[in-house]
């Protein structure tokens, strides 16, 4: 997985993706998938690259306010239609969305994270990597 993730890196960083919205894409995938511990993690690396707390809280509600562009926005679809791929595959309006926005280097990137991010994700989950509960602030 580390070796997974470093890949998954050197294409955003090849494709000059915005470290904003990466941990936006990291957060968005891992609320879906219910990953206390990469929610955790990745909120605080958003805010650590300037990510705000208004953003930050409504991620979830991402549709519904003003506060995504078009290009966010895009790729917080995107995200959601890979990170629930059984539900019905990604509709061709999600890849067109997210191909309209990002050149093809930054759309394998993206793929490249969402993917990443998911599998963080289920291992995460599956391993009760956070065990509810036993976290000490």
């Amino acid at each position: 997985m580390a070796q997974l993730d470093r890949a998954a890196t050197k294409e955003l960083d090849r494709a000059d993706f915005d470290p904003r919205l990466r941990e936006l894409v990291r957060i968005r995938a891992s609320q879906i998938n219910g990953c206390a511990y990469c929610i955790d993690m990745h909120t605080r690396d958003a805010r650590a690259v300037g990510e705000t707390e208004q953003r930050l809280y409504a991620l979830p509600a991402w549709r519904e306010t003003p506060f995504f562009t078009g290009r966010e926005r895009a790729a917080l679809a995107f995200t959601e239609s890979v990170t629930l791929l059984a539900d019905g595959h990604v509709p061709a309006t999600a890849y067109d969305a997210v191909a309209a926005e990002f050149s093809p280097d930054e759309v394998a990137a993206l793929v490249s994270l969402i993917v990443t991010i998911n599998a963080w994700n289920a291992i995460s989950v599956s391993t009760r990597a956070w065990v509810p509960g036993s976290y000490q602030p």
